[in-house]
């Protein structure tokens, strides 16, 4: 008999013959994946909203502020207001430019806005502005506005802010420019509305919730004088103001970018004032540019990151599904398990934790 040992090379040769003819042809190790590059996604247009302050006279400033606006290449998507900034908000969104708001500004006579009743529980009604304001946006609800709109007022019976997005657009804008002692309450309803200065005097939330990417906001509000008032009206009045600068700071704090005109020194009933409010505007919007610009590009970049992130993601996604059905495909081989493809026992583990 052969010895055992003289026939292994032979018996070894013949099971690695079986073992080729058993398996067919040898599982191919899976080639890398190759990365195409696609080109990065276009930058997407960010949504810009101004959110407009109350300040009285001082509101004229907010046409200067979106004539450089739009003259810069930056055309806000959606208007808020508060007392003055509804008016001009209003306008705005009804689809007046910036030059058509200027001109009614020139042509603005205090009589057509101003209604006094000395037996109401204010000096002035406000249906004048209110009709006012309806004739100058065409009748439109705010609801039928070019843009989206929010006028800013605050409920007398809660203390709430209430954010008008429907209804007339004269009334809306009567009751966020309803200062308190000086309009009466405006009756909406069962409830009575004042100035949204008294909540909101800057409405950046405002201009957030109707969908704004980047907001600007364009503070007026009256800054304390830094002085003594020496009178008991000037000290009620300087501490109104006080209360009204913390009170917009935790709002502003949450605008992306804050313009601030130099008008504190224009009073509240000074309509003579009203080409150097609207020339204030323009020089604080012009400076305020960098940091818009600035601004924008950081929104688009995060947008452009989440997309790449957002298609890297996806891209992997089929990679594996594609490696998990060739995994599939070659595990029907009972050969190919013994020489199983280093990738799909990765995959295996990985989907195993």
């Amino acid at each position: 008999m052969t010895p055992l040992r003289s026939l292994r090379p032979v018996l070894l040769a013949s099971l690695a013959v079986l073992l080729g003819a058993c398996g067919g042809e040898a599982v191919k190790p899976t080639p890398p994946s190759t990365t195409v590059v696609s080109p990065l996604p276009a930058p997407p247009k960010a949504r810009i909203g101004v959110a407009l302050g109350g300040g009285a006279a001082k509101g004229f400033a907010h046409i200067g502020v979106i004539k450089m606006l739009e003259a810069n290449g930056f055309q806000p998507e959606v208007v808020s207001g508060t007392s003055a900034g509804s008016v001009v908000g209003a306008l705005y969104a009804s689809g007046m430019d910036a030059f058509a708001m200027q001109k009614q500004a020139f042509a603005l006579d205090e009589a057509e806005i101003r209604d006094v009743s000395l037996f109401s529980g204010g000096v002035v009604k406000g249906q004048k502005l209110q009709d006012y304001v309806n004739q100058l946006v065409g009748g439109k609800s705010i609801e039928r506005m070019r843009r989206p709109f929010a006028a800013v007022a605050t409920q007398l019976e809660s203390g709430e802010r209430t954010v008008f997005v429907r209804g007339n657009t004269g009334q809306a804008v009567r009751a966020s420019s309803s200062i308190p002692g000086v309009f009466e309450p405006v009756a909406i309803g069962k409830f009575h509305y004042v100035d949204g200065g008294v909540v909101s005097p800057v409405p950046v939330d405002a201009a957030r919730q109707l969908g704004a990417d980047i907001v600007i906001a364009v503070d007026i509000s009256s800054k304390a004088s830094g002085k003594n008032p020496g009178s008991v009206l000037g000290n009620i009045n300087q501490s109104i103001t006080i209360m009204g600068q913390k009170l917009g700071q935790q709002e502003l704090a949450r605008a992306d970018v804050v313009i601030r005109p130099m008008v504190n020194e224009i009073g509240p009933a000074d309509f003579e004032q009203r080409n150097n409010a609207i020339m204030e505007g323009e020089r604080a919007a012009l400076a305020a540019m960098p940091q818009i610009r600035a601004k924008v590009a950081q929104w688009q970049q995060a947008r452009v990151n989440e997309m790449v992130a957002a298609r890297r993601a996806a891209d992997l996604a089929a990679e594996q599904d594609k490696l998990r059905a060739q995994c599939s495909e070659s595990d029907k081989k009972w050969m190919s398990k013994l020489r199983r493809d280093p990738a799909c026992a990765a995959l295996e583990t990985s989907a195993a934790r």
